[in-house]
């Protein structure tokens, strides 16, 4: 008997925790965490579980073709060839791009945040790009979009990553790491040792809330109401960094009343043909202008002392009334008042002033959000109103704050120069153009409305690595209409799902521990960042089951697009991902723990380089918002919860699933056989519901069954249930109405719908 441990990382999810596998005559065996490693300190029960997972009698080995009409019970899968099976693929495809164009195709991408497609998350849509389609479906809007793109409208970038070895106060916001991110909640919990502040902001008192110095049950979807209360105290206590503000914001830059634009030079006269674009500030103490060049982000002032910007009152200047940015930003934030703001977010005037304080008076504030602020239908604008309220902090990027840490410098070869300009315009839901769209990344509304509507124009095929839209999208109707009126629909992943039986062609998956992975930094810390591992495969695959990579390289090849794949050679391009770090391919694979490269964090790089935004500054008023129409502070409408459906669904995550998977693997679904739903105790006793039983939600859309469990910290008027539950009347998001959408990134109200309950006349059993 042989045996091997193997150092790796687990790849279900995006904590990629360390780990250490034992592999026994060629067969996985064992998870363990990796000591030493900077996210090894954990695995959690899906790492543990990879065994089972990998040897479930239900995986997908062989390439299948339907042979009956869609919608059938049964749909005849036969056996055929990986030759046959690519082969017709790229028969059609070509079919497609000939007749229809190459955007009649959307490619398909599940999400790396949940699954091992980020081994492959480059190459699929380095393969869209080649192809010639600007269109990917990938639900970015309901996962990351916010955190790492939205913020950008004021940070320029993403959220960055909280440095949890030097930060005071830590805030997570719809965030709980200890169910969604375990290198996460252990950073969080060393930092409470050494004694930094926790905030959790969650309609549940669940994970690390419950060792928080501070619990803020708020009202799903109102987060962004709160974010502006927060602001209109620490703006009005004076316990924001004014410094920074005035420095590095663009609060003193003066804005029209006129039209809202921000006042140039040239709109005064002083700006001459060939001058870089200029703005304009108010030095209060010169009682003067100041110009600041965009291009150098410098002020240009000829005051003897530095110039104190002004943040208030209106001038009028060559005729044109004016006042600065910060006043409009102020002005939005005063609407919320401590009495408001307990009126909607169900949060108590006391705990909102302890908040704010707990913010003011510490030196290094940190947080991190996620789904539970970006699954609503104000998402953007709750988004910009937490990254508001944070830049009136000044941590940003600073020690112990939001930093951007070092990451490994990697090629970035997702193809997007094959796609020209005008190909990347024709992107389904570009009529959201500071949204997805941008990236082409589309969403369900946009596929639907083009496959059925044939808006704007028609889309007749969809080639899917992974993902399961029926049961993780909203209306399980709508989304199963868009997948059976598809001409051509290609699916591949390892076991099949809903939306898979919807295919015409399913394609086997290998696992994470089939195959290789390149992951360039982990993270959650500089230490993590540092990393550069290649993971190994420990077995060999099982059946006819290929990567995602293999599948992708090869079809490739069968579309006439070698050249832009190295010939099919993958360790070709693993080399040139690798080429600016100065590691070869083959170092990595004699290393399989990793290699450290000793990067170094750098803190407020803003002061030599700026912020990556239109005015080089951190932007408290979003004038890229206004010209695409939005309002250029954040503002969120009341919305008023319709009388027959009184009550608030929402959702979280649990531990041992991840979206609708793993539902069939032993370990992880011992529970229960069915989704679970929190409801208050008062509200349970209020409709004589008792723990256990089974009881039904119903919306506007349609109904499911859940079983009851009491939960003494949730408000009255709100549930919690488990989604990804695929079978129709237990499906979460099939309840979902799919209207409800933000206008600027398309996410959906997964985690703030309308709805009521009753309890099931004839209990199960």
């Amino acid at each position: 008997m042989s045996e091997q441990q193997v150092p790796s990382y687990c790849a279900q999810c995006i904590s990629r925790c360390g780990c250490l596998v034992t592999v026994k005559d060629g067969v996985l065996t064992k998870v363990q965490n990796l000591a030493g490693h900077p996210t090894g300190d954990v695995v959690c029960v899906k790492g543990k579980a990879a065994p089972q997972i990998v040897y479930h009698p239900d995986r997908l080995l062989m390439p299948m073709q339907r042979t009956q009409p869609k919608g059938s019970d049964n749909p005849g899968w036969q056996p055929i060839s990986w030759q046959q099976a690519l082969g017709t693929i790229a028969d059609k495809l070509g079919q497609f791009r000939s007749q229809s164009g190459a955007k009649s195709v959307c490619w398909g991408i599940t999400t790396p945040s949940a699954t091992a497609i980020a081994d492959s998350f480059i190459w699929i849509n380095r393969l869209a790009h080649a192809f010639g389609s600007p269109n990917k479906l990938f639900a970015t809007e309901n996962c990351n979009w916010h955190k790492d793109f939205s913020h950008a409208y004021v940070f320029g970038q993403g959220i960055g990553m909280p440095d949890y070895k030097n930060t005071d106060c830590i805030l997570l916001w719809g965030f709980n790491p200890k169910e969604t991110w375990p290198a996460h909640a252990l950073q969080v919990t060393e930092a409470q040792k050494r004694g930094a502040k926790l905030i959790v902001i969650d309609p549940r008192k669940a994970g690390l809330a419950e060792k928080s110095d501070l619990w803020m049950g708020i009202t799903p979807g109102t987060d962004g109401a709160l974010a502006m209360a927060l602001a209109n105290l620490l703006i009005a206590n004076k316990q924001y960094d004014q410094s920074f503000v005035r420095r590095w914001s663009n609060g003193p830059l003066l804005v029209r009343d006129d039209n809202g634009s921000l006042l140039t030079a040239e709109d005064l006269g002083q700006c001459g043909a060939n001058d870089p674009e200029q703005l304009v500030a108010w030095d209060e103490r010169a009682q003067a202008i100041v110009l600041y060049d965009v291009k150098s982000c410098e002020y240009q002032s000829d005051s003897i002392e530095d110039p104190l910007f002004a943040l208030d009152d209106r001038i009028e200047l060559n005729g044109i009334s004016c006042r600065p940015a910060f006043s409009h930003y102020r002005d939005a934030c005063q609407r919320y008042t401590l009495e408001y703001a307990q009126s909607v977010t169900g949060i108590s005037a006391e705990q909102i002033e302890q908040m704010a304080s707990m913010i003011g008076e510490s030196k290094a504030v940190s947080y991190f959000s996620w789904t539970g602020t970006a699954q609503h239908q104000q998402a953007t604008q709750t988004t910009l109103a937490i990254a508001s309220l944070y830049g009136l902090t000044g941590c940003l990027d600073k020690r112990g704050g939001n930093v951007y840490f070092s990451k490994p410098p990697v090629n970035n070869l997702m193809g997007f120069s094959l796609l020209s300009s005008e190909l990347r315009k024709e992107a389904l839901g570009a009529d959201k153009p500071l949204g997805p769209w941008k990236m082409g990344w589309v969403n369900s509304n946009d596929l639907h409305r083009s496959v059925i509507h044939k808006a704007p124009y028609k889309t007749r095929a969809l080639i899917a690595f992974g993902g399961n839209p029926i049961a993780t999208k909203p209306n399980e109707a709508f989304v199963r209409e868009t997948l059976r009126e598809l001409e051509f629909y290609v699916h591949a992943d390892l076991f099949m799902n809903e939306s898979a039986k919807e295919a015409d062609i399913v394609l086997p998956v290998s696992s994470s521990w089939e195959r290789s992975g390149l992951t360039p930094g982990f993270l959650v810390s500089q230490q993590a960042e540092s990393l550069l591992q290649l993971r190994k495969p420990v077995i060999e695959p099982l059946g006819e089951a290929k990567s995602d990579t293999s599948i992708v390289f090869e079809l490739a090849g069968q579309l006439g697009l070698g050249e832009h794949f190295w010939e099919g050679e993958i360790d070709a391009a693993l080399e040139e991902v690798l080429a600016p770090t100065g590691v070869s391919l083959s170092e990595l694979k004699a290393q399989p723990a990793g290699i450290d490269l000793g990067l170094k964090t750098h803190y407020r790089k803003y002061r030599n380089q700026g912020f990556n935004t239109h005015s080089g500054k951190l932007e408290l008023y979003s004038e890229c918002l206004l010209k695409s129409g939005y309002s250029p502070v954040p503002q969120f409408p009341e919305i008023q919860a319709p009388s027959d459906y009184p009550l608030i669904l929402t959702s979280a995550k649990f531990r041992a699933h991840c979206h609708s998977q793993h539902k069939n693997i032993g370990m992880l679904n011992r529970r229960a056989d069915a989704p679970l739903v929190e409801i208050s105790r008062a509200l349970a006793q209020e409709l004589s519901i008792s723990a256990n039983q089974t009881i039904i939600i119903e919306t506007p859309i349609g109904r499911m069954t859940a079983i009851a469990r009491l939960n003494a910290d949730l408000a009255k008027n709100v549930l919690c249930a488990q989604y990804g539950w695929q079978e129709s009347g237990k499906n979460y998001n099939g309840i979902i109405e799919q209207t409800q959408s933000d206008p600027i990134s398309g996410s959906n109200r997964l985690k703030s719908q309308w709805c009521r309950i009753r309890k099931l006349e004839t209990q199960p059993g």
